[in-house]
C-alpha cells in the first residue's frame, strides 16, 4: 500500500472555506493599502544569497532556506571540501540562491535596481509569502505571509500619521477593537544617555521590552544581569512606570530628557504624530508606551505596535521609520517609514471572535438540481442569467439522487436549491428551496433571482 503523503513540517493547507477568509482579509488590507496611495509590487521567491546574507544576522542566516544549484553542483568542490563536512562552507558553493525571509530587504533590493524607474515618495505594498528554517510551533510556520506597506524617500511624519490612519481603518473594516502604541527610537536613546548607560541601550530596551511578561522585578533582575548599575537602574523605575495619558507623559519626558538632544527630539515627534492623529478623529486607542522597543537595530525614529483588546495574542501588527533602508546595497540616504499586518494572527482573531462577514466566506448561492438532459437544457439558460447578474451559482453536473444532491448542498452550505421537474418547465417555473428554513416555494426566474439577492 502506497504511504499516505505528508506535507513539510511548518506548512500547512488551507481549505476552501480558510481560504475565503484569508482572502477576506487580504482584500480588506489592500483595500485600504490602495485608498492611502500605496502600489503593489512583488518580487521573486527566491533572490540570490549575496542578496540575503548578513541582513538579517547570524541567527537569520541560519534560517534562511537555501536552494541547491541544479546541474553538477560537485563541479568545482574538491574531496578534501567533500570530506571536511563544513556545511556553511559546502552551502556557498551548492547554493547561489535561497527563499525570500521577508520583504524588507527584497524591497530595498528592488528599490536600489529601479530607482531610476521609481518616483520618490515611493509607496509600496507588497502581500505575498516568506519562509524560515524556524522550529514549528504554535503559530510559528515555517512558510507564512506578510502584508507590508513602506513609504521611502520622505522624512516627513505625515507618514507615520498616514500609517496610524491605515491601522485604524483596517481593523475598523475587520470590527476588531484595537490599541495601537507608539514610541520613538530617540525617546530610548535619551533615556539611556540620561542614566548614564547610552552604550546599554539595547540591553535597556530589550529588558524593559518584556515589563508586560515577566513584571518590573524581573525586568530589574535582567537589567542588573547585564551590568546595568544599581543607581542607573533606580533612575529609570519612574520612567518605566510612566503613567497618565500621552500629554503627561509627554510634559514628564520633556522635564526628564532636558538634558538629551536625542531624547528631546523623539518627544517633538512623538508629539506632532499623537496630536495629528487625535485632530483626525482615528477611532482606535493611541498610547505612547515606552517600553515599546521593536527590533531597536533596525529602527531609528517612531516605532507602532497594535494589541487586540479582545483576545489574548501577540502583537497583529508593527512597524516603524529606518533611516537607511538601500545602505546594505550601496544606496545611502533612503530613509522610509512602514507596517506589516500579521494575517496568521489577524485570521486567529477574527476566528475567535467570529467577526468574519457571512458574504465573504460563503462560497455558492445557489444550486441547480440536474434530473437530467432535458431539465439541465431548461436551467442553463436561468442559470446563465442569475450569473449574469452577480449570484454565485452552479448546476449539479450529473443526474445523481436527489438525496446526493442535497448532500452536496449542505456540505458546501448552499443557501438556496432550485428544483426542475416536468410540472415546472409546463408552467415555466422553478421550485425555490431555501436550505436553512426548509421552505419551499413556486418562483419565475425573475422571482428566483429577487429572492436569492435579497
Amino acid at each position: 500500500m502506497a504511504a499516505k503523503p505528508g506535507i513539510p513540517k511548518g506548512t500547512r493547507d488551507f481549505s476552501p472555506v480558510e481560504m475565503a477568509k484569508r482572502n477576506y482579509i487580504f482584500n480588506t488590507i489592500r483595500d485600504v493599502f490602495h485608498l492611502f496611495g500605496y502600489q503593489q509590487i512583488e518580487t521573486p521567491s527566491m533572490e540570490n544569497l549575496s542578496t540575503l546574507m548578513g541582513k538579517y544576522g547570524d541567527e537569520g542566516d541560519k534560517l534562511l532556506f537555501k536552494i541547491q544549484n541544479s546541474g553538477d553542483y560537485f563541479n568545482g568542490i574538491t574531496d578534501e571540501e567533500l570530506l571536511s563536512r563544513n556545511a556553511v562552507k559546502l552551502a556557498s558553493k551548492f547554493c547561489e540562491k535561497g527563499l525570500r525571509y521577508d520583504l524588507t530587504v527584497p524591497f530595498a533590493r528592488y528599490v536600489v535596481m529601479h530607482r531610476d524607474e521609481i518616483s520618490f515618495p515611493f509607496k509600496r505594498y507588497q502581500i505575498q509569502p516568506v519562509w524560515r528554517a524556524d522550529r514549528p510551533q504554535k503559530g510559528r510556520y515555517r512558510e507564512f505571509y506578510q502584508c507590508d506597506a513602506d513609504v521611502v524617500g520622505s522624512n516627513s511624519l505625515l507618514n507615520e500619521v498616514e500609517l496610524v490612519q491605515m491601522i485604524d481603518r483596517v481593523f475598523g473594516k475587520f470590527g476588531v477593537r484595537v490599541s495601537i502604541k507608539i514610541n520613538n527610537r530617540k525617546i530610548l536613546t535619551g533615556i539611556a544617555e540620561i542614566i548614564g548607560e547610552a552604550d546599554k541601550i539595547v540591553d535597556i530596551t530589550v529588558a524593559i521590552d518584556k515589563l508586560d511578561k515577566i513584571g518590573l522585578e524581573n525586568v530589574n533582575a535582567e537589567l542588573a544581569s547585564k551590568g546595568i548599575p544599581q543607581e542607573a537602574i533606580d533612575k529609570l523605575q519612574p520612567i518605566i512606570l510612566l503613567s497618565g495619558s500621552n500629554e503627561e507623559k509627554l510634559e514628564t519626558l520633556k522635564t526628564v530628557l532636558a538634558t538629551s538632544e536625542a531624547g528631546l527630539k523623539g518627544v517633538e515627534e512623538s508629539e506632532f504624530i499623537l496630536k495629528t492623529v487625535s485632530a483626525l478623529g482615528v477611532k482606535s486607542e493611541v498610547e505612547l508606551d515606552l517600553t515599546l522597543a521593536r527590533g531597536l537595530n533596525y529602527y531609528t525614529g517612531a516605532i507602532f505596535e497594535v494589541k487586540a483588546l479582545d483576545v489574548q495574542i501577540g502583537s497583529i501588527s508593527g512597524g516603524g521609520r529606518y533611516d537607511n533602508l538601500t545602505g546594505v546595497f550601496g544606496m545611502d540616504g533612503m530613509s522610509g517609514v512602514g507596517i506589516s499586518f500579521g494575517a496568521d494572527r489577524i485570521f486567529d482573531v477574527l476566528n475567535q471572535l467570529d467577526l468574519y462577514p457571512k458574504e465573504a466566506v460563503n462560497g455558492t448561492e445557489l444550486l441547480f438540481v440536474n434530473f437530467g438532459d432535458k431539465e439541465a437544457a431548461y436551467c442553463l439558460p436561468i442559470l446563465a442569467k442569475v450569473r449574469e447578474a452577480g449570484v454565485r451559482a452552479e448546476i449539479y453536473p450529473d443526474a445523481s439522487k436527489m438525496k446526493k444532491q442535497m448532500g452536496y448542498a449542505n456540505d458546501k452550505q448552499i443557501p438556496f436549491v432550485a428544483i426542475v421537474g416536468e410540472n415546472e418547465m409546463n408552467e415555466g417555473k422553478l421550485t425555490l428551496k431555501n436550505m436553512t428554513t426548509g421552505e419551499q416555494s413556486l418562483v419565475t426566474p425573475d422571482e428566483l433571482l429577487a429572492v436569492v439577492k435579497a
